[in-house]
């Protein structure tokens, strides 16, 4: 049975180097971010993402994030992958549950990030 979880987060890190830019191409960038969640998820996260900028300032990026806390209730971690844009000030990314520990050790499930001036996430995960 397939349960939906939502929450809002902040950012309370990040981090961001280029590791490679030039003129006439795209600027890629590693980002090193925190966060903490509130709602169906408490706790808080580490996000590793990669980005490639634009010259209008909008960015592609995928990454890593893991979870530690409580998701639905459950105590563990949860990795999360994400591949998303940037545009206008506000990340949309798509998710995919790919690990779990504890409680959430056999969770699989997906989602949407969105993450503008309030940062929302939503999980439908099945355990």
């Amino acid at each position: 049975m397939t349960t939906r979880v939502s929450a809002t987060f902040e950012i309370t890190e990040w981090d961001e180097r280029p590791f490679d830019e030039d003129l006439d191409l795209a600027k890629l960038t590693k980002a090193s971010v925190g966060k903490k969640y509130a709602g169906d998820i408490e706790g808080g996260s580490v996000t590793e993402w990669l980005m490639a900028y634009q010259a209008d300032g909008s960015a592609v990026f995928v990454g890593l994030e893991r979870i530690k806390g409580t998701v639905g209730g459950r105590r563990g971690s949860l990795v999360v992958q994400h591949v998303g844009t940037f545009a206008d000030g506000a990340a949309n990314a798509v998710l995919s549950v790919v690990s779990g520990t504890g409680e959430l050790i056999a969770v699989t499930g997906d989602g949407v990030l969105v993450a503008d001036p309030s940062g929302r996430v939503t999980l439908n995960i099945d355990p």
